[in-house]
């Protein structure tokens, strides 16, 4: 019988990063032959280039997508943070919330205060987040309402900055932002199906076709205790434009009756890392181990250059951790741990080592997310453990100025490896932490390849890696992180027809142009979901 496929590709430069190929035919969402062959539907793309379909192994795609309808506060200066602030209270009622994100104090050389954003705001409950993630600023309003307008409290992970009259300022760090979930979350489910398919919508005009969602359900990062029922009802209802991963932040795993070891850590009905099909299932789950390398709240073996009497925080001790991480493992599930300082690396690389101890696996494949700040010793350890480090090499650019005041030049090397990693032997997984920065793998790839910062500052030239390595972490690197490169990551006979067609090759143009190359058209499962 002569194969008939749905699609045929043809007239491109194929990038498959596997076998050469002359064409692309597609059959029930999976490739088929990458020659010509009859099909039902011939594409000419005009000479342009095909890769595979990028896939973000680390974002927070609903947090973006709320960030979306929010206060844009990524500005260079605290008068424009209040203006942009300013402008968005003129559309509220009197009494809603005014909600901001994406603020860099390394780019507005501070942070707001509950004084200025209660003269911007009317005096409404104002709640601005930091671009990082590990931090927000609030009004007196919401001091008031949290009973610590005059007096902070004691929290463990985290910290209610005070002023030299011992008031709270309004900045809330780390685990401290919990303070205020009770008063925000959770979030409607409607509202986050709208959010997830506003993210998912702008990622597919970026060639994406698979992103890692870090971290739903509980902790500060969580929108809703119930948030996989959000991406659900987004898929149900044909709103989930992309395929998508879910970290399940540890703070909702509890003791689980009847497996075969203990102490074991889980979800009711032995829920695990795997349940799901190709278009939405549970990944890892998310272990919070310190916070964030421009927040200065990232644990750290030596003080940070621009605040020597700083060297960060754990977000629970180490024994405390250890006991997470061990109990997830023991459980089934593969554990991603975010650690940024490389004294939370330390302990993060124990405790991984530990669990294998405890119940040996084979290829667990643990994460350590961002690695930010690793010394040579934590890279070896790594590659030894099978660990797979999730960099990002976006943040060069984008707050890659701030990262080197914080570190100074000896550590800068240190910082979001990648050729070091290579070197090692350990796959490299490309992810943009979006939204923390601007999440386009485009951009990702360029950063990479360039390691230049925002303002022209060479970063750390001796990690660049090449065109071709750059796109294989943003899609082969990823797929294997995330234990898929069997089914996705590269054009081959087999696997998931997930593509970016593209204007130009990622792989062979110059390096600083890289970042003007566009995406004309993105394929997931065989079907264009988005063209130019």
């Amino acid at each position: 019988m002569t194969l008939r496929a749905d699609l045929l590709l043809t007239n491109a430069r194929f990038v498959t990063l596997g076998a050469p190929a002359s064409a692309l035919a597609v059959l029930g969402g999976r490739i088929v032959a990458t020659e010509e062959v009859p099909a039902r539907e011939v594409v000419d793309l005009g000479g342009a280039t095909v890769v595979p379909g990028f896939h973000d192994a680390h974002n927070h795609m609903a947090w973006h997508g709320l960030g979306l309808a929010e206060v844009d506060c990524r500005v260079d200066s605290l008068d424009a943070l209040y203006a942009a602030l300013a402008a968005g209270a003129d559309d509220l009622d009197d009494d809603a919330w005014l909600v901001g994100s994406g603020y860099d104090d390394n780019r507005t050389g501070g942070h707001p205060t509950r004084e200025g954003l209660d003269r911007v705001s009317g005096g409404r409950k104002v709640w601005v987040k930091h671009t990082s993630g590990h931090m927000c600023v609030v009004s007196s309003a919401v001091l008031a309402e949290l009973g610590i307008a005059e007096r902070p409290v004691e929290v463990d992970g985290g910290l209610v900055v005070t002023g030299a009259d011992g008031r709270p300022t309004g900045l809330l760090q780390e685990t401290a932002q919990s303070l205020v979930a009770p008063l925000v979350l959770p979030y409607p489910l409607e509202t986050l199906v709208d959010a997830i398919e506003r993210a998912g919508r702008q990622y597919l005009t970026e060639g994406l076709t698979s992103v890692v969602e870090a971290g739903v359900g509980g902790g500060w990062i969580g929108k809703s205790p119930v948030e996989v029922e959000a991406y659900l009802r987004a898929r149900e209802q044909g709103r989930l434009p992309l395929r998508v991963e879910l970290m399940v932040t540890s703070d909702v795993l509890h003791d689980v009756v009847g497996l075969d070891q203990s102490p074991a850590l889980g979800l009711d009905l032995g829920l695990r890392t795997g349940f799901g099909d190709d278009w939405l299932r549970l990944g890892p789950v998310k272990v919070f181990s310190d916070g964030s390398l421009i927040g200065h709240t990232a644990a750290m073996s030596r003080p940070f250059c621009d605040l020597p009497d700083e060297v960060g925080y754990l977000q629970a001790d180490a024994e405390a951790l250890t006991a997470r991480i061990v109990g997830a493992h023991v459980a089934g599930w593969r554990v991603a741990t975010h650690a940024i300082g490389d004294a939370a690396i330390d302990v993060v690389l124990d405790a991984y080592e530990q669990a294998q101890r405890v119940r040996p696996r084979h290829d667990p494949r643990h994460r350590i997310e961002h690695f930010g700040v690793s010394r040579p010793d934590q890279v070896a350890r790594a590659a030894a453990l099978g660990v797979v480090p999730v960099p990002q090499g976006r943040f060069v650019n984008e707050i890659g100025d701030g990262m080197l005041r914080a570190l100074g030049p000896e550590r800068v090397p240190w910082a979001y490896r990648q050729r070091s990693l290579l070197d090692a032997g350990i796959v490299v997984p490309g992810s943009s932490d979006r939204p923390v920065v601007q999440g386009a793998p485009l951009l990702g790839i360029h950063d990479l390849v360039n390691q230049q910062t925002a303002s022209g500052q060479p970063f750390s030239p001796g990690e660049a890696l090449t065109g071709l390595e750059a796109l294989t972490a943003h899609t082969l690197g990823s797929a294997y992180a995330s234990h898929q490169e069997h089914d996705k990551g590269s054009l081959e006979v087999g696997k998931l027809a997930d593509l970016a067609v593209l204007s130009d090759d990622p792989t062979t143009v110059a390096p600083e142009r890289i970042r003007e190359i566009e995406v004309l058209r993105t394929v997931v499962g065989g079907e264009t979901r988005w063209q130019r």
